[in-house]
């Protein structure tokens, strides 16, 4: 362990593909210079099976090209030999800043995604509640139809002095007035 770091080696980079395949490894130094499979090759393959791997490349000679195409291939960083320990802990520092990084946008892309979802269940109750609305409102409607249409036979019946006419104008109110008492149970 290296300031906190469990540090682990391979000697080529198949090695390290296949220990990185059964382990998990937040941050990779790999050399350009490896046996067999060069180091650009080793980070291409190693970013197709984690491109949350944070690989800081290493090498002796500073070539530009090289440098490029480790980035371009999704290295975080690109040291030279010898190395400098305080370039090394640069590296790391900003290694582990990306990968809080990562972690953090992980962690608000997951609620983001809660919150729309619950957003969702929100537009559909809004939905529900509006075509409930809609319905007693339709139906609130049709009784004061009911209710008006009972008031006017009963009020025509009073001023003609038809009893029959209050009676059924009553009778209509009465009915009325039951099925509101039906919709506010129904509602309740």
């Amino acid at each position: 362990t290296l300031e906190g770091f469990d540090v682990q080696t391979a000697e080529s980079g198949e090695a390290g593909l296949e220990r990185f395949s059964r382990e998990k490894f937040d941050i990779v130094f790999l050399d350009l210079k490896l046996p067999k499979m060069d180091g650009i090759e080793t980070l291409k393959k190693l970013k197709q099976k984690s491109s949350s791997a944070e690989v800081i490349m290493i090498t002796g000679h500073g070539d530009m090209d090289l440098t490029i195409d480790s980035l371009k291939f999704g290295a975080t960083d690109f040291i030279t030999k010898p190395v400098n320990v305080d370039i090394l802990e640069l590296a790391v520092t900003k290694a582990v800043d990306q990968l809080i990084a990562q972690q953090k946008l992980v962690e608000y892309t997951q609620k983001l995604e809660l919150l729309v979802l619950e957003k969702s269940k929100l537009t559909d109750h809004l939905s529900s509640l509006g075509l409930m609305l809609g319905t007693v409102s339709h139906n609130i409607k049709g009784l004061l139809t009911n209710l008006d249409g009972g008031l006017f036979i009963a009020r025509s019946g009073l001023k003609k002095k038809n009893f029959d006419d209050v009676s059924e104008g009553l009778d209509l109110l009465s009915q009325a007035v039951e099925k509101i008492k039906q919709l506010i149970m129904a509602l309740l």
